[in-house]
């Protein structure tokens, strides 16, 4: 059974969909107003990991990832100007062009990392009437109050009725401390009060008709609105960054229950942050490195680029809710490893079966897939998975270098394993998958072999020249070429 981490409980909990055999999935997603970077790719890849393993168990799975692209405030959720809006004022653009840009590309970057698409993608500027009828539940039951145009979560009257503060740990007195002063302050009744809809000033150019004013909904109002409406007024799993945990997924439980009268989530999931010397890596805190830039290459902290499944393996070789410190070394040392994966994956797919398998080998295949599922049903430790599946390379390539024997059976079975686990759930992209064309494909590993076996002749010919010169080449595209006594062998 899958046992998953629930941060409202702060226990494994053993997962107990609401409705047999179907899963609810709301993940909170980008706020579109620049390049993803390290910390976004994170959570796309914690929850795309959880879709896939849940697909795997045989759910069918609604997955519901927002994009977030009005109410998401400069400062913080109630007070400064909406990032999209600021964005689109400097560059002079309209705020949806901001929007569809770095969504695109945002889109490009999670299918270069073979996150899968979300069952449903729907923008907060597409649900205004879903979040003005939302707030006016909330008004209706008397947790929240009108001012100056704006409507403000009443927190000390909901407080009274329900418990505040019990997903982050926070006590109203903690959160009194806590809080900044900012402009318009003056408005609320509680500091900590935070904006359900806030009144536009004349120079906000993203606002919209609501009985209150022409303005535009706070930041958390988005994600109750829209998981409610697609998945329903109790739904299974809610995720994203710990950094949301407050005050974004707090409100959103206050929402819900001054709404609704019930929370709507049974498992709150929150993947761990990635930082740099320590630090969390983000926007605010001007650290980032975009994911093109890792991609390219093109930033002071990088020594090189790094391919898109490299970044994946080095945050699934980590668990979820494990801090991952970034550093250029620790992307080459997870580099290796992927590429590990992809020469040990090729090399099982070349393995030949006789008619027995020895008996370390047969032990090693009876036992993997059971080993990698347990790993999965423990809170997704995907690092376990990795690691299990490298112990089983030993018995590859003990096969591979004619030191033991495999039979059909077991080689099919240990395939299978790494297809599912590597591939399928892990989302890895490895050599020998057939990820195109299969006559380019085989076109392509034709002229590589070609070239090596020139590079054969030559060397026969005693011509070092023309040997190294195919070799160093090669090398320099990225190919790892292995010579052997019975001919070579590569791999990119």
């Amino acid at each position: 059974m899958l046992y998953i981490y629930n941060s409202l409980s702060r226990f494994k909990e053993p997962f107990k969909p609401i409705h047999e055999g179907h899963v609810g999935m709301y993940v909170c997603g980008p706020t579109v107003y620049g390049d993803a970077h390290l910390g976004h790719a994170r959570p796309a890849i914690t929850f795309d990991l959880l879709y896939r393993y849940l697909t795997y168990l045989g759910y069918k799975v609604r997955y519901v990832r927002n994009i977030t692209d009005v109410g998401h405030l400069e400062h913080d959720a109630d007070e400064g100007e909406d990032k999209i809006a600021k964005k689109a004022r400097l560059e002079q653009l309209e705020p949806m062009e901001v929007v569809q840009y770095y969504t695109n590309r945002y889109h490009h970057d999670m299918e270069a990392l073979n996150v899968l698409p979300p069952s449903i993608e729907p923008h907060a500027s597409g649900h205004i009437i879903e979040q003005i009828a939302f707030i006016q539940q909330i008004l209706d039951h008397g947790y929240a109050y009108v001012s100056n145009g704006s409507v403000y979560m009443d927190v000390e009257r909901f407080a009274q009725d329900f418990p505040y503060g019990k997903l982050s740990g926070r006590n109203l007195n903690d959160i009194v401390t806590d809080t900044r002063e900012l402009d318009g302050q003056e408005e609320k009744k509680h500091s900590y009060d935070f904006a359900l809809w806030k009144k536009a000033s004349p120079e906000h150019i993203m606002h919209w008709p609501s009985p209150w004013s022409e303005g535009f909904p706070g930041w958390h109002m988005e994600c109750s609105a829209m998981g409610t409406k697609y998945l329903g007024e109790r739904f299974d799993i809610h995720g994203g960054g710990m950094d949301l945990m407050f005050p974004h997924h707090e409100a959103e439980i206050a929402q819900s229950c001054a709404a609704l009268g019930h929370e709507t989530v049974n498992y709150w999931m929150h993947n761990n942050m990635i930082t740099i010397n320590g630090k969390k890596m983000g926007k605010s805190y001007n650290n980032f490195i975009t994911l093109e830039q890792f991609f390219t290459g093109d930033h002071e902290l990088l020594t090189k680029p790094f391919s898109p499944m490299t970044i994946r393996f080095f945050i699934l070789q980590a668990h979820y809710r494990s801090t991952v410190d970034f550093s250029s070394e620790a992307l080459e040392a997870a580099e290796k490893g992927f590429l590990r994966m992809q020469e040990t994956y090729a090399r099982l797919l070349k393995l030949q079966a006789s008619a027995e398998t020895q008996e370390t080998i047969a032990k090693t295949v009876a036992s993997l897939r059971q080993q990698c599922q347990d790993a999965m049903d423990d809170d997704l430790n995907s690092q376990v998975v990795i690691s299990l599946l490298f112990d089983s390379a030993h018995a590859i390539n003990t096969v591979h270098d004619g030191k033991g024997t495999i039979s059909a059976e077991d080689l099919k079975e240990l395939q299978s394993v790494w297809k599912t686990f590597a591939i399928d759930i892990l989302g890895l992209r490895l050599e020998g998958e057939n990820a195109g064309n299969e006559q380019t494909t085989a076109a392509y590993k034709g002229a590589v072999d070609l070239l090596l076996q020139l590079r054969q002749e030559a060397k026969e010919q005693k011509n070092w020249a023309t040997s190294d010169r195919i070799r160093n080449q090669l090398a320099a595209l990225g190919f790892q070429i292995k010579d052997r006594k019975d001919g070579f062998e590569w791999t990119l």
